[in-house]
């Protein structure tokens, strides 16, 4: 049965419409999206392990720190073995990740929730996550924005899914859990429940990706499409560059900065948002006017943005450029920040806007890095760079929710913040998208030295 796993296995035959590939992307990166959902139980974590808001949160930096970890070191182990079998050991690792931090929740060692769902778990994100990317960008050579934008959305989405259904298996498996009720906190042996659902389903649910993904034959190109076309844009090379000698030029380190920067000025608000919006709108005696029911519908919301972000930015990017798409979510993302430490507590529309806004920058830099690679290394090992480039993500992942949970861990605890309180930390992310956006204006077409011959090239094929 395991061989079926192998990439010779899941060649696709004649006639194979390249439109079922990003179904089978979408229902890995569906499952696995789930990562962005943690702020719905995150007070519940808080109240069973009494820890502080940086011990409990730190479960989320661990995950995103092993996805990056995992596919810089996987990369080149999923493009020689393909996509069927990485989206295998990913499904593996996730839900087993769900199982060890259950086992970590029943006995209330936190440890085993930074093992499993931290270690476990983001293994399982980091192969999940790369394994469709290059596969996809080889069906959709034509349109390599638009493709990697349809099943990366999915990640960005899935907290869409996941976040009303944890609150209403909290429901279900705990009748003294209250979610419209600000203090209410599930128990553990809810959470363990819950866990143990997400685990099982997600493993069936990624099993569709699995058995549905092809890779297209040797030589295949999609009707009407002609390569020569491709090389008229800007920035956008036909030849090919290892994921060796990747590393070795001065854009892979530019785009590098230009991701750690994006991913850093949105994931700390992604991680603290149900909290956040609440505090934003809470009076001098501590009420806030956002309901907690409306505060995870909140993340709802951003999860929306966030996921058609990933789809029309990285659209219009094969439009108007990677690097011209970059300059709009780093440049207009410093002003919409500003705003947001400024005069995001005027309004809650105008705050869910301003934050909604924000969180569609950051979904797209996501999805538009795979192409942006493309453009500049070639398709030849472009998941293998990509899963080195996601160690940005890896270092973002710890930096972004520090500086957040950091600032406010100083000014107080959870239930008695404000919206001053987060205006530190909101102006410290104009500074780092400034960087980002500096980084992105000197990224260059890569030198011909860096090149693979067709000869290297089809003997690290072999």
């Amino acid at each position: 049965m395991l061989s079926a796993l192998d990439r010779q296995r899941s060649v696709a035959p004649p006639g194979f419409s390249r439109w079922l590939i990003p179904p089978a992307a979408l229902s890995v990166h569906l499952c696995i999206g789930q990562v962005y959902a943690t702020s719905v139980y995150k007070n519940s974590f808080i109240a069973h392990f009494d820890a502080g808001q940086t011990s409990v949160g730190i479960i989320f930096s661990i995950a995103i720190v092993m996805l990056g970890l995992s596919a810089a070191v996987g990369g080149t182990w999923v493009e020689a073995n393909g996509p069927r079998k990485a989206m295998f050991v990913s499904a593996c690792f996730w839900a087993a990740g769900f199982l060890v931090a259950a086992l970590g929740i029943s006995t209330k060692q936190i440890w085993l929730v930074y093992l499993g769902y931290g270690v476990l778990g983001g293994i399982g994100l980091g192969i999940g996550y790369i394994s469709p990317v290059s596969t996809l960008i080889k069906w959709f050579p034509d349109r390599p924005g638009l493709a990697t934008g349809l099943a990366i959305m999915g990640f960005g989405g899935g907290a869409l899914i996941a976040s009303p259904l944890s609150r209403q298996l909290l429901s279900a498996y705990d009748s003294g859990y209250d979610p419209n009720v600000a203090t209410s906190v599930a128990s553990g042996g809810a959470l363990v429940a819950l866990f143990l659902t997400l685990g099982m389903g997600y493993f069936v649910i990624m099993m569709f990706g699995v058995f549905n993904v092809r890779v297209p034959p040797e030589g295949w190109e999609p009707e009407g499409f002609d390569p020569a076309s491709v090389k008229e844009k800007p920035l956008v090379t036909l030849a090919s560059v290892s994921a060796a000698n990747a590393i070795k030029t001065r854009a892979f380190w530019l785009l590098w900065i230009v991701l750690f920067c994006n991913v850093t000025a949105g994931i700390g608000i992604l991680e603290q948002a149900s909290p956040m919006i609440q505090d934003f709108f809470r009076d001098n005696a501590g009420k806030s006017s956002v309901a907690v029911a409306a505060a995870a519908g909140f993340v709802g919301v951003l999860s929306l943005f966030n996921m058609a972000g990933r789809f029309v930015w990285s659209s219009t990017s094969d439009l108007i450029g990677r690097k011209r798409i970059y300059m709009v979510y780093l440049g207009v993302g410093m002003i919409l920040y500003a705003l947001l430490a400024a005069a995001g507590h005027a309004a809650v529309g105008l705050f869910v806007i301003l934050a909604g806004v924000i969180l569609s920058f950051y979904g797209g830099g996501f999805a538009t890095i795979p192409a942006y690679l493309r453009d500049l290394f070639g398709t030849f090992q472009v998941g293998a760079i990509h899963g080195r480039l996601l160690t940005a993500w890896s270092a973002a992942g710890v930096v972004g929710p520090l500086i957040i949970n950091g600032f406010l861990d100083a000014q107080g605890k959870p239930g008695t913040l404000t919206a001053s309180a987060y205006q530190p930390a909101l102006f410290t992310m104009v500074g780092v998208l400034a960087v980002g956006f500096i980084a992105n204006l000197l990224v260059k077409p890569v030198p011909e030295r860096f090149h693979e011959s067709r000869t290297e090239e089809k003997e690290a094929v072999a």
